[in-house]
């Protein structure tokens, strides 16, 4: 009788990847093993290297249970030496532009060891040029625009910030987010008041990486905590909405996202929290590590360190992006208790009737199911319903507008994961569907990893 020794992993696809040496496109294979997945490439002059996608491998499969076809995209350019050599935006990419990211400046009042921008000193853009990159973005998107985000270096910094906002607004953008790390926001409380005015599709996504000295040090060179509570508390004065930006690094602070969750349920003005587990790209080079912190990491340390407050089930691969995005909402239930609405809802189910975008407003999400099962399924409008009655009360729609938002405010929070594309764990489906575009100043959309990458 024979026997044959097997391979110590499954072979689960193929793709391409980038040598991390020579930054070539090679390609490579996704593999399971010992629970995870990982990556593995070939190239011809440094051989083979081994990265790791997911940490777990049950995340990764079923995660395409939540995949469905992108929106027809706008292309800009042409394919000539193939994804990702061709962007702005070209017929290889898969998804629109979800969120358009303008960065108005390179400046920046920090010096963050991590930096993606490496941001230091730059020009700002003028107002006409920001107007261009506004229209581009709407124009991309068939004149509805949703999420633009308006970042740098510190965007904060740019003596037009006000009018910048103004101007998205009044030519339509949805919804507009300031990316800041606070520091104007802790220190100067008229700008503060005037951003103010732009309550109800407007937030600020503000820098927060934990509590412990030592995480400041290591992602922003300086011990910054107290800065960020008092920018906290001053925008809680305005009543300014606030979405809580985490980057997060094994071994340096993925032990506090218990801690950041809890807290940003805990203060009134806070809507969510995005976490970002590093990408190694800009000033932040890449390690020589087999352990880094991926999307399903992220959820197992939230739901052990919230003590099953949250679950691992309760969170979904965001449609738009399956590859890269995770995200649940919660709703505030009988004694002030946060509840994951997805632990509601067999989210499945629904996949068919949610738009490509992230959902910043609950009457959205529900007007999407709601229409999409009329149309297709009556049987699970009652199910349907059932869930959203505890997330919606019954007078929601008829509330004016600044009811609306004042409930949303205090009533809703959303927990999201973006993990971002780096020559490491570089695997061009992820990229191909990436939905955050750069939007540049020589009216170019591009994917913000391979901006990162390739562009910068």
């Amino acid at each position: 009788m024979a026997f044959f020794m097997l391979k110590d992993y499954k072979y689960l696809q193929f793709t391409q990847s980038l040598c991390t040496q020579c930054f070539k496109k090679v390609d490579a294979k996704l593999i399971e093993k010992n629970g995870s997945v990982y990556i593995l490439k070939y190239c011809p002059q440094h051989g083979y290297s081994e990265e790791i996608i997911e940490e777990d491998a049950s995340w990764f499969l079923n995660r395409e249970d939540y995949n469905k076809p992108g929106n027809v995209n706008h292309v800009q350019t042409a394919i000539n030496k193939g994804c990702p050599y061709d962007c702005g935006i070209c017929p290889n990419h898969e998804q629109h532009t979800c969120i358009g990211l303008i960065e108005v400046t390179q400046n920046c009042n920090l010096n963050c060891p991590v930096c993606y921008a490496n941001s230091s000193e730059g020009n700002f853009i003028s107002q006409a040029e920001f107007e261009k990159m506004v229209d581009l973005f709407i124009e991309a998107e068939d004149g509805k625009a949703e999420i633009l985000q308006i970042s740098g270096g510190e965007p904060t910094l740019h003596p037009e910030i006000i009018r910048f906002i103004e101007i998205a607004r009044q030519k339509g953008v949805k919804y507009v987010m300031l990316n800041t790390n606070g520091l104007k926001l802790a220190q100067d409380i008229e700008f503060v008041q005037n951003l103010a005015h732009f309550k109800g599709g407007f937030e600020i996504y503000l820098q927060f990486d934990g509590f412990k000295e030592s995480t400041y040090q290591y992602f922003r060179g300086s011990n910054i905590y107290d800065i960020k509570l008092k920018a906290i508390e001053n925008l809680t004065k305005y009543e300014i909405p606030v979405t809580l930006v985490c980057t997060v690094e094994r071994g340096v602070n993925d032990d506090e996202l218990g801690n950041i969750v809890n807290f940003g349920l805990n203060q009134k003005i806070i809507r969510g929290v995005n976490i970002q587990p590093v990408a190694y790209f800009g000033r932040n080079e890449a390690p020589a590590i087999k352990d880094r912190l991926t999307v399903s990491g992220v959820i197992n340390n939230i739901e052990k360190q919230t003590s099953g407050m949250i679950k691992k089930s309760d969170f979904v691969p965001l449609p738009c992006n399956v590859d890269r995005v995770a995200i649940t909402y919660l709703y505030k239930g009988k004694n002030n208790t946060f509840i994951p609405f997805t632990r509601n809802l067999n989210t499945k189910n629904y996949v068919p009737y949610i738009r490509n975008t992230f959902k910043f407003e609950p009457e959205e999400l529900m007007s999407d199911l709601t229409m999409g099962l009329l149309s297709k399924d009556c049987c699970s409008i009652p199910s349907l319903v059932k869930g959203a009655s505890k997330f919606l009360p019954l007078n929601y729609f008829v509330k004016s507008e600044a009811a609306k938002i004042n409930f949303v405010s205090e009533n809703t929070f959303r927990i999201s994961i973006t993990s971002f594309v780096d020559a490491l764990n570089f695997d061009i489906k992820a990229l191909q569907k990436e939905c955050v575009h750069i939007i540049t100043p020589d009216l170019r959309r591009i994917p913000f990893s391979s901006y990162n990458l390739f562009y910068r």
